[in-house]
């Protein structure tokens, strides 16, 4: 994803001398080439327009719900970063928008073999889309009121929300899991999995009075359990440790103790930072050991499984993702449009005879594009805007401003064109 930034911008028509949208545009970017920037038509249609309380009160939802639009897209994306580990090559492939069916099937991967060709009839990257923006009449009608397109609106975005999030929450669940599994296979004899260490020779199962302990140990304690661990507790069997695995951090010794003061000995051991290990398996034992030989196989079965499910989860929350990321710069692009159409008719009144430009630029431009609009069109603003000898915009009216602020447009700095600027990352 490029580092561009994009600003949306709607004039009058009376910005040019034929009072019509065409040539109102073509004066848009005419003036903007001076700060080299590309400027593309942002078609918006007129919608039905009802009372002007209404309009004030769509004017906030409208914000609220581009700022919740915007904040979504921003979760997809890095929900999909975190999917594809970074690789922003590979993210950029994922955020597109398009038709979400088509999206579907091309992640599928038989069908993007096939038809991998025909793709860019029905998704396009980020910016192709902004720059081609054309309002969705089938899904949002145009001829329906503001406030149902605000509905259908906020519940696509938050449909789009929470099955993302769903998803994304399932597959890290798994993939925790894997990881947990996984280290039991690879870790220190302290926390790894001993069902391949462990055999049935090693344990008392079948003793009404006498039980085994496996205690894992740091190298540098071996020489103090040989010396005490005959006298940690009462009714520990003489000579009954016995080392049964080894790696470069620790031994594992196996322990018999009588069973009423097992948990005794456990306790001691603790104290003495020794780890009693518990091992799960077939069968069962009253100090809480259980062994058997399926228990290898039982979590080698368990592990297969668990990956099994990852890679399942992995393709299913990529696809989500995907779709989802599109959904959501579709739903966020209407709800920037209508909140530009009503913006502009409460700035400019009826009839809404307006063009909408968006600007691509970068972050260092944006001030100089600012810098032409004002100068270019600060006549528009009236008492709010004006100008000192040497030509340069000023504000000029702190009362003008106050009643700007009070009807709603205290949240960003007044411009005398109705201005947006977008960050698509």
């Amino acid at each position: 994803m490029s580092s561009s930034k994009y600003l949306l911008v709607s004039l009058p028509n009376s910005i040019s001398s034929e009072n019509n949208s065409d040539a109102a545009f073509k004066s848009l970017r005419t003036t903007l080439t001076t700060a080299s920037v590309d400027t593309h038509a942002f078609n918006i249609p007129t919608f039905k327009i009802g009372t002007l309380d209404a309009l004030v009160a769509q004017a906030d939802e409208l914000t609220k719900l581009a700022s919740d639009a915007e904040g979504v897209v921003g979760k997809v994306g890095d929900s999909l970063r975190g999917l594809l580990e970074g690789d922003e090559e590979k993210v950029g492939q994922q955020r597109v928008v398009g038709d979400s069916m088509c999206l579907f099937l091309f992640s599928l991967r038989f069908v993007s073999r096939v038809l991998r060709g025909w793709e860019m009839w029905w998704s396009e990257p980020v910016d192709q889309y902004l720059q081609s923006f054309s309002w969705n009449k089938v899904k949002y009608r145009s001829d329906k009121p503001i406030a149902e397109l605000i509905d259908s609106l906020r519940k696509e975005l938050v449909g789009v929300d929470n099955d993302v999030k769903s998803k994304f929450s399932q597959y890290n669940n798994t993939k925790n899991n894997l990881a947990t599994a996984q280290r039991k296979q690879t870790g220190n004899l302290s926390t790894r999995s001993l069902a391949s260490i462990v055999k049935p020779t090693h344990l008392l199962t079948d003793s009404e009075y006498l039980e085994t302990h496996l205690i894992a140990l740091p190298k540098a304690q071996v020489k103090d359990f040989l010396r005490t661990y005959e006298t940690l507790s009462p009714m520990v069997v003489p000579r009954s440790g016995i080392e049964i695995a080894a790696d470069d951090e620790f031994y594992l010794y196996t322990v018999t103790v009588f069973k009423k003061h097992g948990a005794e000995f456990v306790h001691k051991a603790r104290e003495k930072r020794w780890i009693p290990r518990e091992f799960r398996g077939t069968g069962s034992g009253g100090n809480g050991i259980e062994g058997g030989k399926d228990a290898a196989a039982d979590e080698k079965r368990e592990l297969e499984s668990l990956q099994k499910e990852e890679r399942k989860l992995w393709g299913e929350a990529l696809r989500l993702g995907r779709n989802g990321y599109s959904e959501a710069v579709m739903t966020w692009m209407h709800a920037m449009a209508l909140r530009v159409f009503v913006e502009t008719v409460l700035r400019y009144g009826l009839p809404a005879e307006f063009v909408c430009g968006i600007v691509k630029t970068q972050p260092k431009t944006v001030a100089r594009v600012r810098a032409v609009l004002d100068y270019e069109y600060s006549y528009l603003g009236g008492n709010a805007l004006g100008r000192d000898e040497k030509g340069r915009v000023k504000k000029d009216d702190q009362a003008t401003q106050t009643e700007m602020a009070g009807a709603g447009h205290g949240d960003a700095e007044y411009t005398a064109y109705v201005y947006y600027e977008l960050d698509v990352n």
